[in-house]
This record gives structure tokens, sequence and C-alpha cells, in this order.
């Protein structure tokens, strides 16, 4: 088994470039990946790869070493997915990773169901709102809202989410509610930070797409925040629909420029095409499903 850790350490090596991108998703130590790729070389007495301090590239005999090892490993990776489909039971670890928001709000408060239904599963979730490379971070599913870039991995659409204006009854007596986008100018407006500047909301007018860009305060870079303020009565949030949900149904909040409102955003599940098939993978991917369609009110 050591010899087999040793070539799945290579061949991560190999196809990332760096023995730190590979001990990242081996979820190993970079110490531990150079170990493992020393003992190969010792084990061989070839060197696999040439290093600078500036770069790691294969050497001849790495080149003619990793098309081998690659079909080992696709092999015994299929030859695991057929006795998991033959056994059927969604079983090992699973890496989930969504966005901030998305996770708390829908994932979190719907997982220990899944985790009864799935005893032998153990999740791992990651939420950032940093696009990563799934594949060199060890993720089986990313959840992403909104348009996807072109990507080598298979995205499966799992629901759809709206941007609302919101606001608390309360702001609404005392304030009243806008009717058209341009009356956005004289309401407090909250402001929702990213990377430091301020997210611009996105409204339907008469002219075509309407570019918001809120001034009120105080303005900030969470979600539950920005709709904790909403509902607090300091001004009017342009959230997603699944963030408000609860507080929509008991009234805590009220939403405003309906009609205006832009077109729904996708929400896509990415993984790897052959991972489809691993029953843990599937299970999930079903799971999340659930949670997100038909779209929420």
């Amino acid at each position: 088994m050591d010899s087999l850790a040793n070539i799945e350490a290579f061949v991560r090596v190999a196809e990332l470039g760096s023995i730190t991108r590979a001990a990242r998703s081996l979820h190993i130590t970079a110490s531990a990946a150079s170990r493992r790729i020393a003992q190969l070389e010792d084990e061989l007495c070839v060197r696999l790869f040439h290093r600078t301090t500036r770069a790691l590239r294969l050497s001849e005999e790495g080149r003619a070493f990793l098309e081998r090892c690659q079909r080992i490993l696709e092999e015994l990776q299929a030859a695991k997915q057929s006795i998991a489909h033959a056994r059927g039971v969604p079983e090992g670890r699973l890496c989930v990773e969504a966005p901030a928001v998305l996770g708390r709000l829908v994932l979190v408060p719907a997982l220990p169901r899944f985790l009864s239904e799935h005893p032998r599963i153990e999740l791992d979730l990651r939420l950032r709102d940093a696009v990563i490379d799934p594949e060199a971070e060890g993720v089986d599913v990313s959840l992403r809202i909104g348009r996807l870039q072109d990507s080598g991995v298979v995205a499966r659409r799992i629901g759809v989410t709206r941007m609302l204006v919101c606001a608390s009854p309360e702001y609404v007596r005392r304030r009243g509610a806008p009717e058209t986008p341009e009356e956005l100018e004289r309401h407090r407006c909250l402001g929702f930070l990213r990377d430091d500047r301020i997210v611009p909301w996105r409204l339907r007018s008469p002219r075509g797409t309407l570019r918001f860009e809120p001034t009120g305060s105080p303005r900030v870079n969470d979600g539950d925040a920005l709709k904790g303020l909403a509902v607090a009565g300091a001004g009017l949030a342009w959230v997603f629909d699944f963030m408000i949900a609860p507080e929509l149904a008991s009234g805590a909040l009220v939403t405003v420029l309906d009609e205006f409102a832009v077109d729904e955003r996708p929400i896509h599940a990415l993984y790897q095409s052959l991972r489809h098939a691993i029953p843990r993978v599937r299970v999930f991917l079903d799971f999340v499903s659930t949670l997100l369609e038909p779209p929420l009110p």
C-alpha cells in the first residue's frame, strides 16, 4: 500500500505541477508528499523530476512512468466504483464546497437529515465565496450560483434563485415602498461589500437593466448581517430569495419592486465526470436538488 500511495502522490504532483497543490488535494503535508516521491525514486533508482528553485518538471523516465501509473490508478478507481455499485452503499469521505450564504441557510439546516439517511458518509463542508479549483483542492462537489465559466467538470443544474429587494414592514410604514427603481434614490439602501467594493443592484427599468449602487449605512460583507439589518428596519436590502424565505413566510420582511426583479440565476453542482458513479456523490446530488427545486417563493 505504501507503493500505491507513493504512485498516487507522483501522479498528482505531475498533473498539478506543484508539490504543495498535490499535497493539499491528497490531504497530506507538502513534506509528506515530497517524502513519497523520494521513496518512489529510491525504489526505482531513477529521477522522476528535475527540480529547481522555481520549477518542477518531469524527467524522461518520469514521463514514461507517468502514463503507466495513470492507467493503473484509472483501473483501480474503476474497480472500486464497480464494487461500490455492486454493494450500493454510499460511504466514505465526501467533500462539499459551497458559497457561505447558501451553505449556512440551505445546506446546514438540512444536513442532519442527509447524514441520518446515510450514516456511513463522512462529510466535509467548506463554506467560502472564492472560486477554487475543485480537483486541486480535493473537492467532490462544488455548488455555484450564477453563470458558469467554461470548465472541464460536469455541471448539474440543481435549482434557481432570484435577487429580491426587501424591507421590514416597519420600514415600509415609516418610509413608504418604492414603486419604481428610480425612487430608490430617496430611500436608505443597504450595501453589500465584496472585496471591499459595493455590489451594485441590478433591476429592470423601461430603459433596460438598471445598475444602482446603494449608499446607505452600514455596509456589510456578510449576508446574514445584511438580512438582520433589513429585519431590524435599517433600510432596503437586495438579497437572494432563499436567504429570506422564512422571514417572508413569517411576515418579518416584505418584498418591493417585485416586477422589476432581474432574471433567475441558476444554481449548479459541479463534479468530475467519473465521480457521479460513486454512490456517496450521487446521493448527495439527488439530496441537494430537493432543497432548491422548485424555485423558492
